[in-house]
């Protein structure tokens, strides 16, 4: 086995451990490449079939063209899509956009309190119901006690803190100096009631290994990573007014890898190009604690 088909491995039998030890459990898919990655190696643990939600926060500021890919993809692979939202927020125009927050307030809004809400089912969910090829709304809901997530640990500092499988309080709260260890792919998938886990298969992967994966399995993603002719591509999506794409010629994955392993991308933070990572320090890690992904 080369590097790839090692971490491949291991992730598909870290999301079979997950979809065994928990009895309501999602995952969450930003449409971005690693999420996208996982959905793929979620059809590969289950045989073509995705047993489990896929959720989605739409905080209504997403580059438009991931939300056309999100809906076309559900469709396509006949998911049962889940879509939360801070409607409150958006309605009464509590927003970065708007003016009335700053982008961090703006993130715990739409995004933290969003995701714990329609998580834990007491906000209102946006469902895709694939035999019916339709959506249906619906007011509250059961919880989801764990969810598979797709960050990685080389993304940024607070998410090296995290574990495979990482409790947080009922409340989606992290506490990062109260996790289990993991030895040896020990994992802890045991306990108290009220706790709820995150699942995170992609932690040992690096964004060359997510491009190369990508690569390998010929997958699809959204084109706005790649150059589409004026000389730049995003390399990280997030929503428009606070995620700035870069300068690069890359027009397809060969060229991304290439970037990556010798190019201009070698050294330079994947994340450079969110604006709120750079609003103060440590504020990611304390989104991360509140619920952030």
């Amino acid at each position: 086995m080369n590097k790839i088909e090692k971490l491949e491995a291991q992730s598909i039998f870290i999301i079979r451990e997950a979809y065994k030890s928990f009895k309501n459990i999602g995952m969450l898919w930003s449409i971005g490449k690693d999420s996208t990655v996982l959905l793929w190696l979620a059809k590969k643990a289950f045989f073509g079939h995705v047993p489990f939600d896929l959720i989605h926060i739409d905080t209504h500021y997403k580059i438009p063209e991931m939300i056309a890919y999100r809906d076309q993809l559900a469709r396509d692979l006949r998911i049962r899509l889940v879509v939360g939202e801070n409607r409150k927020a958006l309605a009464n125009k509590q927003t970065f956009q708007d003016g009335n927050l700053d982008r961090i307030a703006c993130c715990k809004a739409l995004k933290s309190e969003a995701l714990n809400h329609t998580l834990d089912g007491s906000w209102p969910r946006r469902i895709y119901e694939p035999k019916q090829g339709a959506w249906t709304d619906v007011p509250r809901d059961e919880p989801y006690n764990a969810v598979i997530v797709g960050v990685r640990s080389d993304e940024e500092g607070s998410r090296s803190k995290e574990r495979v499988f990482s409790a947080r309080d009922e409340r989606s709260e992290w506490d990062a100096s109260a996790q289990p260890p993991e030895l040896w792919n020990l994992y802890k998938t045991e306990f108290a009631p009220k706790t709820h886990v995150r699942v995170h298969p992609l932690l040992e992967w690096t964004e060359l290994n997510i491009w190369e994966y990508i690569e390998k399995e010929k997958i699809t993603v959204i084109p706005s990573y790649f150059d589409q002719g004026d000389g730049m591509r995003y390399r990280s999506l997030g929503c428009w007014p606070c995620t700035s794409p870069v300068a690069s010629t890359a027009r397809n994955t060969a060229d991304i890898i290439e970037e990556l392993i010798s190019g201009k991308f070698r050294n330079i933070a994947e994340r450079s190009g969110r604006a709120q990572d750079k609003d103060g320090g440590g504020t990611l890690e304390a989104l991360r604690k509140e619920g952030y992904m």
